[in-house]
């Protein structure tokens, strides 16, 4: 449901949109949760989801279990209680589900138990996008398991389907006045989603794109305009690109440009588990990647140098009539037994140094309230 009542909206001539990236709550975070799922894994190294546990508490120290169903959340609640943003999306990368039909030739395999979405809805949530490359982890039984939990809590999604219309439609959210967000998912061949996984007019799947082309884009772009009324404003999620690293490829940079150009007003990109660069292009936010939000990695070591345990909460505002971006805010925080902490002064110095280090053209600033703020750069270097 939309969070604050729609004359406020209306009259405050803002819509503010929570994002983040990846909130993955099944695995490790399943176990620790009220109702844990059959623990088996396939992986290669790990073959039981509470080993996860047992790393995050050699890192980080003791996860009282079971834990409520906020505990995963931690901080981040009491961001979107005081922010009280308009409409929160957030990319579930995990199925619902209690399948054992694990998908052949996958080396990561992501459920949560069904009864434990309690630890999703906490967080009123009003759109999950599903086009990522673990909502088939347990096949397409277990996409429509995770489809039906989601509708019967009340929760839209967008990205997945029964079929190719139901996947590639938008999830429609009021805002004011009238006017709607509309919330359009994809899901690459480059973040890990096998072509086989690609929803059809008779098969359930994901919204599926291979190749981030301007060819692609230029289509999505086509299904945003025929879609959107006047005064709606449209969001494309789309799931792409490697894990790690800050380089963003030519052809996701075009392809987020070719959409801004054929009318999305905010590309919410995500895949990689750390925050990726930040892009303001005709007036209009692009957000390269988000960085993983909710998981179970900690402990696991190898990448230290991109402070992947840092998380950032965005809070876009944008122009109710137009879509233009006015401010974007965002709040560092830390995972710490499983739970989002705040972040410490110089972990937040190192983010917005970060940040503004991979995005050109953009600044970003500590505000004394301890968020980062970001916009365009107006200095004589600043596009």
């Amino acid at each position: 449901m939309v969070e604050a009542p729609l004359p406020v909206a209306a009259r405050r001539g803002v819509v503010t949109l929570f994002l983040c990236g990846d909130v993955m709550l099944g695995r490790g975070v399943d176990q620790i949760l009220e109702h844990p799922g059959d623990p088996v894994l396939r992986e290669d190294w790990i073959r039981d989801a509470r080993a996860y546990v047992e790393l995050a508490e050699a890192a980080c120290g003791p996860i009282p279990t079971p834990v409520a169903p906020a505990w995963p959340w931690g901080e981040a609640l009491r961001v979107l209680r005081e922010d009280a943003p308009d409409v929160r999306i957030v990319n579930l990368e995990t199925s619902v589900t209690c399948s054992d039909a694990f998908a052949p030739g996958k080396a990561v395999h992501y459920r949560m138990h069904p009864a434990n979405l309690p630890a999703l809805t906490v967080a009123r949530p009003d759109v999950c996008v599903l086009a990522n490359n673990h909502v088939l982890d347990f096949g397409r039984s277990g996409l429509l398991e995770t489809l039906d939990a989601l509708r019967v809590a009340g929760l839209r999604s967008a990205g997945a389907g029964r079929n190719a219309e139901e996947a590639y439609a938008p999830a429609v959210c009021p805002v004011a006045d009238g006017a709607r967000l509309l919330v359009f998912a994809l899901g690459t061949m480059s973040s890990g989603i096998p072509p086989s996984w690609a929803a059809t007019a008779e098969q359930a799947g994901v919204a599926y794109v291979a190749e981030p082309t301007e060819r692609a884009a230029a289509a999505a772009a086509g299904r945003v305009r025929q879609l959107r009324r006047p005064g709606d404003i449209a969001v494309l999620s789309v799931h792409w690109g490697s894990n790690w690293g800050h380089h963003i490829p030519r052809e996701q940079i075009r392809f987020a440009h070719t959409l801004v150009e054929g009318g999305v007003d905010v590309v919410h990109g995500h895949s990689s588990h750390h925050p990726r660069a930040i892009e303001v292009y005709r007036d209009r936010l692009i957000l390269y990647g988000c960085g993983d939000f909710i998981d179970d990695y900690e402990g696991i070591s190898g990448y230290e140098q991109y402070r992947d345990d840092l998380r950032l909460a965005y809070l876009v505002s944008l122009e109710a009539e137009t879509g233009r971006l006015m401010d974007l805010r965002m709040t560092t925080l830390q995972a710490r037994r499983m739970r989002l902490e705040p972040a410490a002064e110089e972990d937040r110095t190192w983010m917005a140094a970060t940040l503004a280090r991979s995005s050109p053209g953009v600044t970003v600033l500590a505000e004394p309230d301890g968020a980062l703020h970001a916009g365009p750069d107006t200095g004589p270097q600043g596009r």
